[in-house]
């Protein structure tokens, strides 16, 4: 799926990416099918989301709160929110 988590990123590495001031975005819990147009890499402030690639119900890649997540331009998924998300996100710019 080449989704590609980095775990508690460290508040340097957060400040000179400008996470804080990227957009926000927010969602309750629930089932959400999405497809990245572009490459989008997003800080989770608050939330745990399980990821299942299209047409799959049992491959999927988990993360949450404190995660520094890129995913792929391209991807349709599905995504599964168990707890309300939060985050700040930003899309590649189109080449």
């Amino acid at each position: 799926m080449n989704i590609v988590i980095e775990h508690n990123p460290s508040s340097i590495k957060l400040s000179e990416l400008g996470v804080m001031s990227w957009p926000k975005w927010s969602c309750q819990p629930g089932k959400y099918a999405l497809v990245f147009e572009e490459r989008e890499t997003c800080y989770l402030v608050k939330g745990k989301v399980k990821v299942y690639p299209k047409g799959s119900s049992s491959e999927f890649v988990e993360f949450g709160a404190g995660d520094l997540v890129t995913i792929p331009k391209g991807l349709s998924c599905t995504w599964d929110v168990s707890l309300f998300i939060d985050k700040h996100y930003k899309f590649d710019p189109p080449a």
